[in-house]
């Protein structure tokens, strides 16, 4: 009809494109939930085993390393495209058109360079290696061929999404760039620096700033020091990405993620929320301080402060709104409790620690649970001061509904103490807790009848792509660490560090200037790899406790998941809650005032009583008993 609107057909080219990068995406998440469910059963099948009948199977350990590798390389399309992705954009947006399209190419262009290390390194190293494996008999070279197919998978997806967001035309530059960027790494450019590692730095950087995933902007740099004299050949570097997720300790990764998302999609997480508001929801800002003490409680049972920001934005913010609380207020809330779930154990962000720097998991986890207090404590009191124009506490809860509440949240309160007492005490392995972590909260959902067969395959399908992108991280970081360390970076680090003396406190302070400031421009899990071997030696050398100074780093560099450019929590929450991230962040800032006198607080602590570190502690128990 004559003047009436219709919708613009798409060319057919558009449509193709899409369909294709729609089934392709279906298909990974689909092989990803895969591998993790054969993951889970591998590892539980041992568990079983090992305390059922006294040993384990000889193949198991192996097999699982292997599936965790698979299931990082099948995922990394995925996890340098989605939520995860940690791109860096917010400068971007600042630029005019014209600069926001040649930074959008030359970000692409920088992120096929990364996939096709990964690529075509991977498909090299596939063809060097020989021999097979000690225990399962199968040729080394797959877990390279894995990584080669994951790379050349990612490079189309990449591709795909470029053209589907700007055009065929864009795609098809960032592709040539990227071309142009891996080809320039092959070749010697007669230029030698003195720190080749400046040169992966600086490209890495740039990636980052102009909105490249960082963990192939990672292996773009590492890639690129090779024309800069660096030591690192590009089959090494896959080969260092292999070996850095080749780790039977991060398997506990991927399971505390799906333990989390079972209790999220079972609803036990919502009861733990009418628990905290039976506890707390008569006192002034009860809402919030029902929002924190929820979060201490769900910190027990996930491990993943991204995971927890998700559920409070879904269950909490709207709530919090329709209480009279500002929009930009209640993200900000919840952006601003959920940093604790990776402070009180368990915490994947203390797994990442103790996989960089070989601590005790487990006195990380006390020194967790202390730290994570402090941490609270500071919280409720910002929540208190800062919630003035908004009435929302409700009446006390009667002792009977406090009880029926407590009932009711027993099953995932008891998830995060079988866990922590199991690690703590020796009872189980990390990977092994984790593992059980899994069967209680997906035996406890199906038993409650909270969560059926569908529900399960989305947390896996979900779970699976989050594990990715955490793997890929991990996997990314190792070579880049080894070039710092071939750089002996880590002397001039400890220069930094000593400027103002070699003292306890000193160190510390300067320790957290530098975590302040790296922790801006540095994801959470990156920073931890990167500096966290840097700078425990020097604490070490000062006088300081490891685990004291490692908890500190964690707490340091976790406060940075609300402060921009970066924030990961704030952006969470703000995708979710479609709040301006702009406005959370402005509102977020008298918690992070509040953080920050706590980390004050425990950094003096750690530089004047060292024997009260949890690794001491510890000790001292075992003379006493």
């Amino acid at each position: 009809m004559m003047g009436q609107d219709r919708p613009l057909r798409q060319p057919a080219w558009r449509r193709t494109a899409a369909r294709v990068l729609a089934n392709l995406e279906s298909v990974l998440q689909g092989l990803g939930a895969a591998i993790l469910a054969a993951l889970f059963l591998v590892v539980m099948a041992a568990v079983a085993r090992r305390y059922l009948f006294g040993g384990g199977f000889v193949w198991s350990d192996e097999l699982a390393i292997w599936l965790h590798v698979a299931l990082i390389a099948i995922g990394a399309p995925l996890a340098v495209t989605g939520a995860l992705s940690m791109r860096l954009d917010v400068l971007v947006r600042l630029l005019p058109p014209s600069g926001r399209w040649l930074a959008d190419v030359l970000a692409g262009g920088i992120a096929v360079q990364g996939a096709l290390v990964l690529a075509v390194g991977g498909a090299n190293v596939a063809l060097l290696v020989g021999g097979t494996s000690t225990v399962l008999g199968l040729p080394e070279s797959l877990r390279f061929a894995i990584f080669a197919l994951g790379g050349g998978l990612t490079v189309l997806v990449l591709s795909l999404r470029a053209a589907l967001d700007r055009g065929w035309s864009d795609a098809l530059a960032a592709l040539l760039l990227g071309l142009a960027f891996y080809s320039l790494a092959q070749l010697s450019t007669g230029l030698f620096l003195a720190t080749p590692s400046l040169a992966a730095a600086v490209l890495a950087g740039a990636g980052l700033l102009l909105g490249a995933p960082l963990p192939l902007a990672l292996l773009a740099g590492a890639s690129i020091a090779s024309a800069f004299g660096g030591l690192l050949p590009e089959p090494a570097i896959v080969q260092n990405t292999v070996a850095g997720v080749s780790k039977f300790l991060l398997l506990a990764i991927p399971f505390f993620l799906l333990a989390g998302e079972l209790l999220t999609s079972g609803g036990l997480a919502e009861r733990l929320v009418r628990f905290a508001a039976a506890l707390v929801g008569h006192r002034r800002a009860g809402l919030a301080q029902t929002a924190l003490v929820s979060s201490v409680l769900f910190s027990g049972a996930s491990g993943s402060s991204v995971a927890n920001a998700a559920f409070g934005a879904k269950v909490m913010a709207p709530t919090l709104v329709a209480r009279g609380y500002p929009p930009a207020h209640a993200a900000a809330i919840v952006a601003g409790v959920s940093m604790l779930d990776n402070i009180i154990p368990p915490s994947i962000a203390f797994l990442l620690l103790a996989t960089a720097t070989n601590l005790s998991v487990g006195a990380l986890l006390v020194g967790g649970f202390v730290a994570g207090g402090v941490l609270a404590l500071a919280l409720a009191i910002g929540i208190h001061l800062t919630v003035r124009d908004v009435v929302d506490a409700t009446p006390k809860a009667p002792t009977r509904e406090r009880a029926s509440s407590l009932i009711g949240a027993l099953p995932a309160i008891g998830l995060g103490v079988v866990v922590v007492v199991g690690i703590r005490f020796g009872v189980v392995t990390v990977t092994e807790a984790s593992a059980l972590a899994v069967t209680y909260a997906l035996v406890t959902c199906l038993l409650l009848r909270s969560l059926n067969g569908r529900g399960v395959l989305v947390a896996l399908r979900s779970t699976a792509t989050e594990a990715s992108a955490i793997g890929l991280l991990i996997g990314a970081s190792a070579p880049f660490a080894f070039l710092l360390a071939l750089d002996r970076v880590s002397d001039l680090m400890a220069g930094l560090v000593t400027a103002l003396g070699g003292g306890p406190y000193a160190v510390m302070l300067l320790s957290n200037l530098v975590l302040l400031v790296a922790g801006l421009f540095l994801d959470i899990g990156a920073a931890i790899l990167l500096l966290a071997p840097l700078l425990l030696p020097v604490a070490v050398a000062a006088g300081l406790d490891p685990i004291q100074f490692g908890v500190i780093l964690v707490v340091n560099l976790m406060i940075h998941g609300l402060t921009p450019p970066l924030g990961i929590l704030v952006y969470v929450v703000s995708g979710i809650t479609r709040v301006p991230a702009g406005a959370v962040f402005r509102a977020v800032l008298p918690l992070l005032g509040v953080l920050l006198v706590a980390l004050a607080v425990l950094s003096l602590g750690a530089a004047a009583w060292p024997s009260l570190a949890p690794s001491s502690l510890a000790l001292g128990l075992k003379a006493l008993f």
